[in-house]
């Protein structure tokens, strides 16, 4: 049913749908007899699939990755389609527009995206206004970043900013150093800024309730700099890795070069991204003797997917591309198959 609509759909601008798409689920989630009619197509409930992490129980490990919902519009509407928790972001102090349209592209030969949509959002504080009056009980995530024009230098300021705004609404944060499309971000990927970002960040979470700080990781980096990453999350005493972001890399595409190069810049995300981020995980996994908490994010569609990521090392998995491409049912299916493994 869903590959009909996915035809219809994919002929039409991906941001525009987006957007269309998510009024056409608030609509339907407005009205509660239909609100409870989703909830009982989507949503999978099964004590076998709790995970606890950090003091948190998650009713099952099936997440939404940051970039879907930004601001924190739908997060009662998404939570009807059974994710076990949903990152919002990533969020700047400072709204921003983000980068030109058209931003947002679609490889269905390669069942990828790739995106330089540029942190576009409406600000920290005004997504942590809209959490308050949430509904809906799901676990948040809060991804936070630096606006564009912030200097890497000043960095750490927007970070405190962002990470003060969500605190008292959000269950845990991600801080990302790692999307390709803001000028000089990963630059804050090398061991010394991250270092002294992430202790100023875990400084200010030891005056409230020591919530949980993740750090979101590029799939681009070299052994050594994931040797540098686990000696790091060791030293701050983070509480793990969300493994990966998008990838630079155009390898192996099966979408003609030519078309992959009229798109332009942009972080691709989906199917190509599988194998490498499970060797990120794996590695991280193994070389921190397993020391390290990682939520895995990249290529995930199927639950045989979810589960080689978990075999990995991963705790909890996350999709994003997998979910334009899969439909509202991929959090329950991936469910259901992680109990029949």
């Amino acid at each position: 049913m869903y590959s009909i609509l996915r035809t219809i759909l994919f002929k039409i601008d991906a941001e525009k749908v987006h957007y269309r798409v998510m009024k056409w689920l608030t609509l339907v989630c407005s009205m509660g007899f239909l609100r409870g009619i989703v909830k009982a197509l989507y949503v999978k409930k099964d004590p076998a699939l709790e995970r606890t992490l950090w003091g948190i129980t998650f009713p099952n490990p099936v997440g939404l990755a940051a970039g879907f919902d930004k601001d924190a519009k739908y997060t009662d509407e998404l939570a009807c389609l059974g994710f076990g928790f949903i990152e919002i972001g990533t969020l700047t102090p400072r709204s921003q527009p983000g980068n030109p349209k058209p931003r947002l592209f679609r490889l269905p030969a390669d069942k990828a995206l790739i995106n330089r949509m540029g942190f576009n959002n409406d600000g920290s504080a005004a997504a942590a206004e809209r959490l308050k009056t949430r509904r809906e009980k799901v676990i948040i995530g809060g991804n936070i970043g630096k606006n564009k024009d912030t200097p890497n230098e000043q960095a750490g300021d927007d970070y405190e900013k962002a990470f003060r705004d969500l605190y008292d609404v959000v269950d845990y944060f991600v801080v990302n150093v790692s999307s390709p499309n803001t000028p000089g971000l990963r630059a804050l990927q090398d061991k010394e800024p991250l270092t002294q970002l992430l202790n100023r960040l875990q400084s200010i979470n030891k005056e409230f309730k020591n919530k949980p700080i993740l750090l979101k990781i590029a799939p681009d980096l070299t052994n050594d700099q994931l040797n540098d990453i686990i000696d790091l999350v060791t030293d701050t005493k983070i509480a793990g890795i969300v493994a990966t972001n998008t990838t630079i890399s155009r390898e192996g595409l099966v979408t003609p070069a030519a078309d992959v190069a009229a798109i332009g810049a942009g972080g691709l995300s989906g199917a190509p991204v599988r194998n490498r981020a499970t060797e990120v995980i794996k590695y991280i996994h193994t070389h921190s003797k397993g020391s390290i908490t990682i939520i895995a994010s990249g290529g995930i569609f199927t639950a045989a997917d979810a589960r080689e990521k978990l075999d990995a090392g991963a705790s909890l998995v996350q999709v994003y591309t997998g979910f334009i491409y899969e439909g509202p049912g991929i959090a329950k299916n991936i469910c259901k198959g992680l109990m029949h493994k």
